[in-house]
């Protein structure tokens, strides 16, 4: 090659752009046609073709694999961290309701002890406010199985069938999605 490329006009023996092709094809000069290369160095060329094809297939579909996988590590991340949220609220939800039994049965002559639980119930509130974790009213409405939970019935109450007439545990949303049902009497006829 060094030899082709002194011809050629380069006394360092380094190939032009011209020269990188001369390798496959072999101009003759003399009758004008072109020299194709040995059938082994064809074959050769066309298994290397297959080859870099593969890798890069290989590679796309590697590469396709770790998206897909980092796309399920963030949404098994965020399940998780939504489920282990949604724990400790429920957790939270069980010491307001704690809270709110123990505001309805104390004695009027425990006036300090009264008031230090209705701060702790404001605070707590406040705290899961500040999270969009809110109550929702479910007295005199429509009973509704996607946020109530009737565990009471009553009749006779004047009101018509179907209608929330008591709520024994309070229901709560978090921004706008169900947190815990409301446990509710209903009215039937």
């Amino acid at each position: 090659m060094i030899r082709n490329a002194e011809k050629n006009g380069d006394p360092n023996g380094h190939r032009n752009k011209s020269m990188n092709t001369m390798h496959l094809k072999n101009h003759n000069h003399e009758n004008g046609t072109a020299m194709l290369p040995p059938a082994d160095l064809v074959f050769e060329i066309k298994q290397l073709e297959d080859a870099l094809a593969v890798e890069r297939e290989r590679t796309l579909r590697a590469h396709a694999d770790f998206k897909n996988y980092r796309r399920r590590i963030e949404h098994d991340g965020s399940t998780m961290a939504d489920t282990e949220t949604r724990k400790i609220f429920l957790l939270l939800l069980d010491i307001v309701d704690d809270l709110e039994k123990a505001l309805k049965w104390i004695h009027s002559e425990e006036p300090v002890v009264a008031s230090g639980i209705r701060m702790i119930h404001h605070k707590l509130l406040s705290l899961l406010e500040s999270f969009a974790v809110i109550p929702f009213d479910s007295i005199g409405e429509p009973f509704d199985h996607d946020l109530h939970e009737a565990v009471a019935i009553e009749k006779d109450t004047g009101r018509e069938s179907g209608i929330v007439t008591d709520e024994l545990r309070r229901g709560y949303r978090r921004n706008s999605v169900l947190l815990r049902a409301a446990q509710v009497r209903i009215a039937v006829k």
